[in-house]
């Protein structure tokens, strides 16, 4: 094949390093097209993006003692429902109970002397500070009364919500420290999911918005909506918490599963 003259000039000053002009184009060309592609899509919003999630229970928390004592009774197990107001668990206050017993009689003591002192009074037959005196023991001997019956009160646990027992963290015949942990409860009736999204999200998310839910442990895609909004952002991560409920009360769902969050951002 006959080379071209140029082509041999090009080829030599290359070699001898003066003045080489190799074409280029191919990498010039394939550079700024790269970069441009790059731009493009980052500036490209995503229209779907798939986020973690957990089914959370609105309402939750650990029953504590609220006395030392033991415990007599813990009548619900653990995954067993429960109503508003029904019992819990129940303490052996003997004690506190004899304890109450006495400062009633102390009180009834109390009172009988504070009348008698009374109509004394009204005689004149009894100095103005030894009236004062049984009044004083009188409010004393209420006040009392008020405290052990305060303290007997706390010997029941009464449901503050209906729902179901979570864990148990003590057993019958326990005896139990003040502030001890005795049970964890929840209530089942609403389970919202909880998730973080990117905070640039909220300049189009708003309260209402609807969402889809993928549930792992059942393998099923669930309609939701936002409910709730976190207060702050944070600025390591740059996300906020959202809430967010699941249409309807699906009964497979439980406390505890986990999902993929699906959102479409709106159309740009």
């Amino acid at each position: 094949m006959a080379v071209s003259p140029r082509a041999l000039r090009l080829f030599a000053a290359c070699v001898l390093g003066i003045g080489c002009t190799w074409p280029l184009a191919a990498q010039t060309t394939a550079t700024p097209s790269g970069l441009s592609a790059a731009a493009a899509g980052a500036r490209a919003p995503a229209e779907r993006q798939e986020i973690r999630a957990q089914l959370m229970p609105r309402r939750y928390t650990t029953v504590a003692a609220e006395i030392a004592a033991k415990i007599n009774q813990l009548p619900f197990p653990e995954g067993s429902a429960f109503r508003a107001g029904q019992t819990l668990v129940s303490f052996d206050c003997s004690l506190q109970n004899a304890q109450l017993h006495k400062a009633q009689a102390e009180l009834d003591s109390a009172e009988q002397t504070f009348k008698s002192n009374q109509r004394l009074g009204e005689l004149n037959a009894v100095g103005t500070l030894e009236l004062e005196l049984s009044r004083a023991a009188l409010a004393k001997a209420r006040a009392e009364l008020n405290g052990n019956q305060a303290v007997v009160d706390k010997c029941v646990v009464n449901a503050p919500f209906a729902g179901r027992v979570a864990e148990q963290k003590a057993r019958e015949q326990q005896f139990v420290q003040l502030g001890q942990p005795l049970l964890d409860i929840f209530d089942d009736s609403v389970l919202e999911l909880e998730f973080l999204v990117p905070s640039t999200w909220l300049s189009w998310l708003r309260v209402g918005g609807a969402l889809r839910v993928h549930i792992d442990e059942t393998r099923k895609s669930y309609p939701a909506r936002f409910i709730r909004m976190g207060a702050r952002v944070d600025p390591v991560s740059q996300s906020i918490k959202v809430v967010a409920e699941i249409n309807g009360k699906p009964a497979e769902l439980m406390a505890g599963m986990s999902g993929r969050v699906q959102v479409s951002a709106p159309s740009q």
